[in-house]
């Protein structure tokens, strides 16, 4: 027994000797996450123009803004920046100094690991305020043609006129890298929501060197090719890895981030997010090759509630979204609001939910989601917005038919919506419902993300089109004014501030109420002046039909620890993979 104790004894010895100098002990296993887009491919990984879930995801996740988002509270936490300072100026306007951190270097993949960036001298690249400024800038820049320019366009000192070519100065603009760790902005208004939109991608620190060239040309200009792994640099907690166009993208760990309490460093080495539909992303969930699914098929999650296994993974959680229909105003018969008033009213939204969507949604009256800062509630305003009326809706749709001389049978409406079962679930319904009800027949389409996006807000924007909103910070203002008003989101004008596309909608009253609403510091004023605008653009014009405010409906496997977003954006940087 003594004998056997003591070869016990050297073994162990002898095994700890050979892990301490890197021999025998075998190493940590991998941990690699595979969750899921909607099929087609992404659109961008450039944060100065990307509008998608999809590329503000990947964007997210390599990049970072000065502050950040908690994912779960919405909190606003420090991101690049360690602290800020704000001075409000006699003017009215707003002044904020981000004080930077200085131990975040630029990094790529190199085909074999993540490596630091050298600069011309051989040192590494660290993120500067004037990168920051750069990134500012090229969402700004005309050429460029950013969908998300209307975001700092509505707020930061000289944007809007620096965005359509009123000054060609971007000096102008309220941006300046004080030195490297201090970046000054200045905002038009002194309001809250200031240091929540300094934080977001809009405002990420771009690579110049890599986009324009650098050091006498031995790094080549790789001008929109930047965006391509072999190009690619970043300085979040993970960085691209590889994008197989139109099937995968994989982000890595970035071991040189630094992390901080709101940004850990990564439990996970590498996330792998393939494109695929609803059901496949379930097929191969069940099949066990996925850890997560964002979002599982209308169809079958009864089956998953009535399954012991499937229903623990199963979760439904808020989400500040929105889900709804706009119209091209201005395109033949939905230029006429009685139709647009007759379409809306004649959607049964508690019966989708319950028969389609089945995720505990929300029937929408109106656009921004309860629970952001300013915006109504039902508690508080029961009568708000728009309701299902199959009487009114037809009463609507006759007034119509009668002035024009014409039946309903006869009219032609077209529905877009990007690629999805889903979206195809819910417009078939609908589809369905203002034939019974209203005796009209809607031809659907579909198209790929990555062109349905630039359709919907062109000048050949369909009479009504498929549309979604999640909040970029937790304010009203994000959805009513940045949304719905011209230059907004879904509003695009000329630089006469003409509409044209999207809502092509332009109504002066509304303009003023969602203006006076983003500086008003009461917030009991501030809710009813929202109130005011979403009744405009809900019910007097209605520019869109509102269907139903979002949950999260997604699957995760059991040895996965993760956290909940609200906003629609994960922080897959504080997800953990467990031994099983």
């Amino acid at each position: 027994m003594r004998k056997m104790f003591i070869l016990l004894s050297l073994l162990v010895v002898f095994s700890m000797a050979l892990s301490a100098c890197g021999g025998a002990a075998a190493p940590a296993p991998s941990k690699v996450l595979t969750t899921n887009f909607l099929s087609g491919d992404v659109p961008t990984l450039d944060p100065a123009v990307a509008e998608d879930t999809s590329s503000i995801q990947i964007a997210q996740e390599t990049f970072g803004g000065v502050t950040h988002l908690n994912e779960v509270t919405n909190a606003v936490e420090p991101g690049l920046a360690t602290s800020w300072d704000v001075v409000d100026n006699a003017d009215g306007s707003q002044t904020i100094t981000f004080h930077l951190r200085n131990d975040v270097p630029w990094v790529r993949w190199n085909g074999t690991k993540v490596e630091k960036v050298q600069n011309c001298d051989g040192k590494d690249r660290m993120v500067t305020a004037g990168d920051i400024a750069y990134g500012i800038y090229r969402n700004q820049a005309p050429a460029n043609a950013s969908p998300y320019a209307y975001l700092l366009g509505f707020v930061l000192k000289g944007a809007s006129d620096f965005n359509n070519g009123k000054s060609t100065d971007f000096a102008s603009v309220g941006v300046k890298a004080v030195d490297d760790q201090t970046l000054e902005m200045i905002f038009m208004s002194q309001v809250t929501y200031n240091v929540q939109l300094a934080g977001l991608w809009v405002a990420y620190a771009q690579p110049k060197w890599v986009i324009e060239g650098d050091c006498s040309g031995k790094v080549v200009a790789a001008g929109e090719k930047w965006i391509e792994p072999a190009n690619f640099q970043g300085y979040g907690p993970f960085t691209l890895k590889e994008w197989v166009h139109d099937d995968y993208i994989s982000i890595v760990k970035n071991p040189f981030w630094p992390g901080s309490e709101a940004i850990p460093q990564p439990k996970l080495d590498e996330v792998v997010f393939k494109m695929l539909d609803e059901p496949a992303q379930l097929a191969e969930y069940e099949a066990g090759k996925a850890d997560h699914v964002s979002s599982v098929p209308q169809s079958d999650i009864d089956r998953i509630k009535a399954d012991p296994a499937l229903s623990k993974e199963f979760a439904i959680s808020p989400q500040l979204c929105t889900y709804y229909y706009g119209f091209n105003t201005k395109a033949s018969v939905v230029d006429d609001v009685r139709v647009r008033r007759a379409l809306s009213m004649a959607v049964d939204r508690q019966s989708l939910i319950d028969n389609v969507a089945k995720g505990e949604q929300e029937p929408a009256q109106w656009f921004a989601r309860p629970g952001l800062a300013g915006a109504p509630t039902i508690e508080t305003h029961p009568d708000l917005g728009i309701k299902y009326d199959p009487e009114a809706a037809k009463a609507e749709l006759k007034s119509y038919l009668d002035e024009k001389g014409v039946t309903a049978d006869s009219l032609e409406l077209t529905l877009l919506f990007n690629t999805s079962a889903g979206h195809q679930a819910i417009a078939e319904t609908i589809q369905q419902m203002w034939k019974d009800t209203l005796g009209v027949t809607v031809k659907l389409t579909n198209q790929e993300a990555a062109v349905f996006w630039d359709t919907i807000k062109g000048k050949d924007t369909p009479q009504i089109y498929r549309a979604g909103w999640c909040l970029d910070y937790p304010d009203a203002n994000n959805f009513v004014r940045e949304v719905l008003a011209v230059n907004g989101s879904q509003n695009p004008a000329d630089e006469k501030g003409e509409p044209t596309g999207g809502f092509n909608w332009k109504n002066e009253k509304f303009e003023e109420l969602v203006a006076k609403a983003a500086t008003e510091a009461d917030l009991a004023k501030r809710v009813e002046l929202y109130a005011q605008a979403e009744q405009i653009a809900m019910v007097d014009d209605v520019i869109m039909i509102p269907i139903y405010w979002y949950t999260n409906l997604d699957m995760t496997k059991p040895y996965v620890t993760r956290t909940y977003s609200s906003s629609g954006h994960e922080a897959f940087e504080k997800w953990d993979i467990l031994p099983h």
